[in-house]
């Protein structure tokens, strides 16, 4: 399969050079675990195997070793590594450590550290039409909202759309 670019893997690379880790959240098939896969040196993924959830529990330094940024995916299903990857963040002292994927989130525990400073989340959508291909690319929303002198009718008579005098200009 070849990976499509998403809009927001420029903002993955950013949060990577600025945070010690980085959350790719939103709902189930959206490409969280493709996106982390493509951005990470390395990766463990939780639900590959039912050893793989009970390593990361009894020894969660074992499943953050590798080579960085390391893909944790599934990672909720042992949320001790969410305190692990903050200690291992504060430790190391750099960037780009982790990438952590997820379609839930436990429910919040009393010892769970809020992880400010340390972890940046992203939320992914389902692709737009641009990122999978299936624009014609007549026009953007990018460009209606930032050329205000632009002729927006011919944007959208190009889509066949008629005009009418709610249209703004």
């Amino acid at each position: 399969m070849v990976y499509r670019e998403r809009l927001a893997d420029s903002l993955v690379r950013r949060a990577l050079g600025t945070f010690g880790a980085v959350i790719l959240q939103g709902p189930r098939a959206v490409g969280k675990t493709t996106t982390g896969l493509q951005l990470s040196a390395s990766s463990v993924r939780l639900d590959s195997s039912p050893n793989a959830a009970r390593l990361a529990e009894v020894s969660p330094g074992t499943v953050l070793t590798g080579p960085t940024p390391r893909l944790v995916d599934e990672w909720q299903l042992a949320p001790v590594l969410w305190n692990a990857v903050r200690h291992e963040v504060d430790q190391r002292g750099l960037a780009g450590q982790f990438i952590l994927t997820g379609s839930a989130t436990p429910a919040d525990d009393l010892t769970r550290h809020s992880g400010a400073g340390r972890f940046q989340r992203v939320t992914l959508r389902p692709m737009s039409l641009d990122e999978s291909g299936d624009s014609i690319r007549a026009v953007s929303f990018h460009d209606l909202f930032t050329h205000a002198d632009a002729d927006h009718a011919t944007g959208i008579a190009g889509l066949g759309v008629q005009a009418s005098k709610s249209t703004p200009r």
